[in-house]
């Protein structure tokens, strides 16, 4: 006997997510608005594709020898090896780089697109995910730094999130560079220690200014035993660090935060100047009327990407949520970016600055449906045009129905299943929420005559009127017109329904 055949599991893989129609046009909805304010700053679109020459994905990933170490990645049939993008920026390098006697610098483009990681999958963290980027590629000056935080701020307001509610923080990581030094860190043999120290900053926001001094020293252990070894800092060199990112002890404006830096690091000149950078920056945005409502500077901004090698700036979200611990806490960055004037360097050999940032989408979706700002868009189901006969006069003049309301604008759909069994029409039509079915059968044809069914209507009268009296007063839930007044009952009727939507928002 035959063995019968073991049917195929059907499973999504680990760290991926299927969307639904719901997602993708408030997707779509929040992308556009976004598009907008980059359009408004001068930015045109440019589109790189996914998968791109492991090498050109930047010599921090992956390894040479690990090819599949934090991408996903094929060889080709030449044996060259070819990784999904890791983000959208090395991408965008190639592309200047390939193109760079073509290309008018400075460049300034946006793209929104999926990116890859091949890293263990967990709560709120996806194998695949879309960014949205800017870049300005060709531009040297602090202007361009300061051009991007504003477009930052601009975005955000424009997605509905209120002063208050956010903040542009911005840094230098010369001056964290040039701290390194101050504290003994110099020279590549430190190199795995400024790492650590980085690291230890960057969670000042998880852990407090106490954490990250554990972090900085001895190490920290959290609340489940787990120890996590630190940077072995002395306790001088941990005081200064300290004192540097412990942002509550800095006044407002970029003197006193130089004057801050100066007194810290003894008037350090690799710090000073680079502290002067970022004030003129926050000159920049101020003077366009950007206070510290909206973008400050913050010495404990660190970004996590070792490409950057000037001003690094990131998007924080104020307000309060409850996680997946049941612990309520600040919602924290939903992008960040800042200057990364090496990239292009690496295929053209000459200096060519660059400075950008990066908005990740799906994060930023879940912050607007925390405040109530994500913009579900109102899709009307479509009209159904019902089947009452299957030869093929008939089924023409069915389609020409549905044709005449799609020309006329309306969205419309005629039965593909079996016609024989009308009550199945009907169903289909209740579960996708159609708001109309319209009927014509024989007896309908022979005079000339449509039924036009209002299934919104009629599920409000079979579900909320019980009396006689209420039910011959309101809207008839179906009706028999000529065949003639299709486009224009139904056009009617949708404008009615919808009224009936905005009252019962409104009420």
């Amino acid at each position: 006997m035959a063995k019968k055949p073991s049917k195929l599991k059907a499973r999504l893989p680990r760290g991926f997510v299927d969307r639904s129609a719901d997602d993708i046009r408030a997707t779509d909805e929040m992308l556009l608005k976004i598009r907008k304010v980059y359009e408004q700053y001068g930015f045109d679109p440019v589109e790189t594709p996914a998968f791109e020459y492991t090498d050109c994905l930047g010599k921090f990933l992956p390894d040479t020898d690990r090819p599949n170490a934090g991408v996903f990645s094929v060889q080709d049939d030449d044996e060259q090896w070819m990784s999904l993008r890791y983000d959208l920026t090395a991408p965008l390098a190639r592309h200047v780089s390939e193109n760079i006697n073509e290309i008018q610098l400075p460049y300034r483009t946006y793209r929104a697109g999926w990116v890859f990681r091949n890293e263990k999958p967990g709560p709120g963290r996806f194998r695949q995910f879309m960014q949205f980027d800017a870049d300005t590629v060709g531009a040297p000056g602090v202007q361009a730094d300061a051009e991007m935080c504003m477009m930052m701020a601009d975005t955000m307001e424009a997605l509905g999130i209120p002063r208050g509610q956010y903040v542009i923080r911005v840094n230098n990581r010369k001056v964290l560079d040039g701290v390194m030094e101050a504290i003994g860190l110099g020279g590549e043999e430190n190199a795995e220690r400024r790492l650590t120290v980085l690291r230890a900053i960057d969670k000042l926001d998880k852990f407090g200014i106490e954490g990250v001094k554990l972090l900085l020293g001895e190490g920290r252990k959290d609340e489940s035993g787990d120890f996590t070894k630190g940077a072995g800092l002395g306790a001088i060199q941990i005081d200064m660090i300290a004192k540097l990112i412990d942002t509550k002890s800095i006044e407002t404006g970029p003197k006193s935060f130089n004057e801050h830096l100066d007194y810290i690091f003894d008037e350090h000149p690799n710090i000073s100047y680079a502290g002067a950078d970022l004030g003129d920056l926050v000159n920049l945005v101020q003077s366009c009327g950007y206070g510290t409502d909206r973008i400050i500077a913050d010495p404990s901004v660190v970004r996590g990407l070792e490409y950057y090698t000037g001003m690094v700036y990131e998007a924080e979200l104020l307000f309060d949520v409850t996680n997946e611990k049941g612990e309520v806490v600040q919602f924290g960055s939903v992008g960040g970016g800042g200057r990364y004037d090496g990239l292009v360097k690496r295929f053209t050999g000459r200096d060519v600055p660059a400075t950008g940032f990066s908005i990740g989408v799906s994060r930023l979706m879940t912050a607007l449906k925390n405040l109530g700002k994500l913009n579900t868009v109102d899709v009307v189901a479509p009209v159904l045009v019902t089947v009452m006969d299957g030869d093929t006069d008939a089924l023409g003049r069915y389609q020409q129905m549905v044709q005449e309301l799609r020309h006329a604008g309306i969205r419309a759909e005629m039965y593909q299943g079996n016609w024989k069994k009308f009550g199945n029409q009907l169903k289909y039509a209740d579960r996708r929420n159609c708001p109309i079915a319209i009927i014509q059968g024989s007896d309908e044809f022979a005079a000339g005559d449509i039924q036009i069914k209002d299934l919104i209507e009629g599920k409000r009268l079979s579900e909320e009127i019980a009396d006689n009296v209420t039910w011959r007063e309101s809207r008839p839930a179906q009706m028999t017109v000529k065949r003639g007044e299709l486009v224009a009952k139904v056009s009617e009727l949708l404008g009615q329904q919808a009224e009936d939507r905005r009252k019962a928002a409104e009420a």
